[in-house]
């Protein structure tokens, strides 16, 4: 009676087994491997071939020392510090939505911009060809791609810049990574020859965006900024845009309210669902994010200035072969997430309207 739901159940379990036996391989047997580490005196340096120390149970040893580690604080103090371009770019987002939700099918705008655009550029490649490729003829590079993009946008739509802003999100992280660290050479890097002649006008020397302990942070944030304007971030403001109802808008205009007056009254409320699950998500991804930039850009240097708390497991585990110590830390940082992720959920979600 009861074997063709066997049979169904039994078969479905066939087609998931792949899937449930991924995530227990390279998932829960992971994080259970790694939780048993965090309270072993395991060390790669002390437990091989040549010398052999026994695998002991050190109970919160790991933990304790943390605490009293001055390298501890000091890469979560560089964990917060890039975190404090979180607000940045979740306001980034917003206006990006913001302006990408906008109707740009007006056919007289499409022509006085297409005209606008085109002119400007023609300019810049007129100016680039007399200036020459100087510190100068880069402003004025950057200025004609600037105003290429409003040619194509004002041409396409918001298709365009849409898929402008995208780009970054699905292109590969290394690439990226590597590019701006090209961008931010000092001698050769495009930035430092637009800032060129105000750096000039002013004093001041070039700065030295990577190598520099008081400028690599901030360069970072500056490339995680610009990553995370058109991120999922954006996607999502777009969608919680399309969901606010044209009638309260159309209601407000008949009160009288500006467009101001209509973004904090109508439309910001109605965001609140999506901002909070951005903060939270965002707030998860920066306590563990920075190890995929600093090893590509940084190598958490100089003098540990890049160097997060993923990146501190990382040469905890795998430069200097400390597992235990590595698997203690990775347990904090999460413990910090659970923590923050706690009060966001307590005192945030009573803002956000069902």
């Amino acid at each position: 009676m009861h074997s063709k739901p066997h049979r169904q159940l039994r078969l479905g379990l066939a087609f998931l087994a792949p899937n449930i036996l991924g995530f227990l391989i390279f998932t829960i047997v992971p994080v259970a491997l790694s939780f048993a580490l965090a309270f072993t005196n395991w060390d790669l340096r002390l437990h091989n071939r040549f010398q052999n120390e026994p695998l002991r149970f050190i109970g919160l040893d790991h933990f304790v020392q943390l605490t009293t580690h001055p390298d501890f604080w000091r890469f979560l103090g560089n964990t917060l510090f890039l975190m404090m371009g979180i607000p940045l770019a979740i306001a980034g987002s917003l206006i990006a939505a913001i302006l990408l939700s906008q109707d740009l099918r007006g056919g007289n705008r499409k022509v006085f911009g297409a005209l606008v655009g085109g002119a400007v550029l023609l300019a810049s490649v007129v100016m680039l060809t007399v200036v020459g490729a100087g510190g100068s003829a880069m402003l004025i590079v950057m200025s004609g791609l600037a105003c290429g993009i409003l040619l194509l946008g004002v041409l396409g739509g918001t298709t365009v810049y849409r898929t402008l802003f995208y780009v970054p999100h699905f292109t590969s992280g290394v690439a990226i990574f590597i590019l701006w660290k090209k961008l931010y050479s000092p001698h050769t890097g495009p930035i430092n020859a637009a800032l060129a002649p105000l750096l000039d006008a002013l004093g001041l020397q070039p700065p030295e965006w990577l190598t520099q302990y008081h400028w690599a942070k901030p360069a970072l944030m500056i490339m995680s900024l610009w990553a995370a304007i058109g991120s999922n971030n954006m996607l999502l403001y777009l969608a919680g845009l399309s969901n606010v109802s044209p009638e309260l808008h159309e209601a407000a205009e008949i009160d009288g309210a500006s467009a101001w007056q209509k973004f904090w009254n109508v439309t910001w409320p109605q965001l609140a669902p999506v901002t909070f699950y951005i903060v939270v998500i965002s707030v998860i991804g920066g306590l563990q994010g920075g190890f995929e930039m600093a090893r590509a850009m940084t190598q958490g240097g100089p003098a540990g200035a890049t160097t997060t708390l993923s990146y501190f497991i990382y040469t905890e585990g795998f430069e200097t072969g400390r597992l235990g110590s590595a698997s203690a830390i990775a347990w904090m940082m999460f413990l910090m997430v659970f923590v923050v992720t706690l009060g966001n959920w307590k005192f945030g979600s009573r803002y956000v309207n069902d």
